[in-house]
């Protein structure tokens, strides 16, 4: 797949963006379910169901993270730094973003 066809998926919904973001301050990430949930606003179950299922795999087939299940981690990949610079750029101007972009 084109890289920045990629990019634009592993973005283009606000669990995913949210898990990005907090990897720029936290490395690894926590990936218990309470965590997790906790990443977006609403029902926590679906919530979880969706980052395990959906959200997870998409950012690690990218190489944007990467699974630790045993470890209850979530370090970033080997391609994080590809989109780093995009990540800051939306931290940066949080506040004049839509607000459910974060």
């Amino acid at each position: 797949m084109e890289a920045s066809r990629a990019d634009g998926r592993c973005r283009s919904h606000v669990q995913r963006r949210k898990l990005l973001v907090a990897l720029l301050d936290h490395n690894p990430r926590d990936c218990s379910p309470a965590v997790l949930a906790d990443l977006e606003g609403g029902d926590s179950f679906n919530r979880l169901v969706s980052m395990e299922h959906v959200h997870l795999p998409k950012l690690a087939d990218y190489g944007l993270i990467e699974c630790d299940r045993e470890n209850a981690k979530i370090p970033k990949g080997p391609t994080f730094d590809d989109i780093r610079p995009l990540i800051e750029l939306l931290t940066d101007h949080e506040g004049e973003l839509p607000a459910e972009w974060l």
